[in-house]
């Protein structure tokens, strides 16, 4: 059987568990090989100070079979703004079987064109700004729109990939390893999306989510402009 390549891609100021999470349950992934690429073979800065080592870079990365797109404000504004990295999620995903985002890493396929006409969620503070890539946001953890796969806020990332693993490998192979990692959650509090929240709760919160939406919408706004200008550059 051939190798089924996984990677992810990370950029300063990532929400390191938007990878670690979908990387720990991946990772496990029957005949698979994990790829973390960044642009370089620095360390990259995650938002929390933990800091990650790249295994590849965008030069010397294989084709991958699925590519995932962590998420985290700061850095996704980063990232979409960036033309060399939009240019190789592009380029990867015209071959990849899987097309995937966790969180606020679905801003980064939109820019790149890959969420047109597509139904997807997000991290559940940014829900509003979908329809600038294109895109329609559907209310689930996991949402997989023909080969494109993007989950919900952070921890959502570990549903993903348990999903992922049964898509490719079977039910079987992804309880296992559900079994393995002891995926079990029965949080303390029933707070854990705004449907749920009490209201001074989720009003505490929104409040404090408005500043970065307004800052992911502007750069939003500027990165798909910029991809506009340069498609209708191409076509001239």
């Amino acid at each position: 059987m051939s190798t089924f390549n996984v990677g992810f891609v990370i950029f300063p100021e990532l929400t390191q568990l938007d990878l670690t999470a979908p990387l720990q349950v991946l990772a496990r992934l029957p005949h698979s090989t994990t790829h973390i690429v960044a642009k370089s073979e620095a360390s990259v800065p995650s938002d929390c100070g933990l800091s990650l080592v790249p295994t590849h870079t965008f030069a010397n990365c294989p084709a991958l079979d699925l590519i995932c797109i962590p998420g985290g404000v700061s850095g996704v504004i980063g990232a979409i703004a960036d033309q060399e990295t939009v240019d190789f999620v592009r380029r990867q995903a015209r071959s990849a079987k899987y097309v995937t985002s966790v969180c606020t890493g679905a801003f980064v396929l939109g820019v790149a064109g890959l969420l047109k006409g597509r139904r997807v969620t997000t991290h559940w503070a940014y829900t509003d700004l979908l329809p600038l890539v294109g895109a329609t946001y559907e209310k689930a953890r996991v949402v997989k729109d023909g080969h494109v796969i993007t989950a919900g806020g952070v921890t959502s990332g570990i549903d993903f990939g348990l999903s992922v693993i049964a898509e490719i490998a079977g039910e079987t192979t992804a309880q296992a390893i559900q079994l393995g990692i002891e995926y079990d959650p029965a949080p303390p509090f029933d707070s854990g999306h705004p449907d749920r929240a009490p209201a001074a709760i989720k009003s505490a919160v929104s409040g404090r989510y408005a500043k970065a939406n307004s800052a992911l919408r502007a750069g939003l706004e500027q990165a798909v402009q910029a991809q506009s200008r340069s498609g209708a550059s191409a076509r001239g």
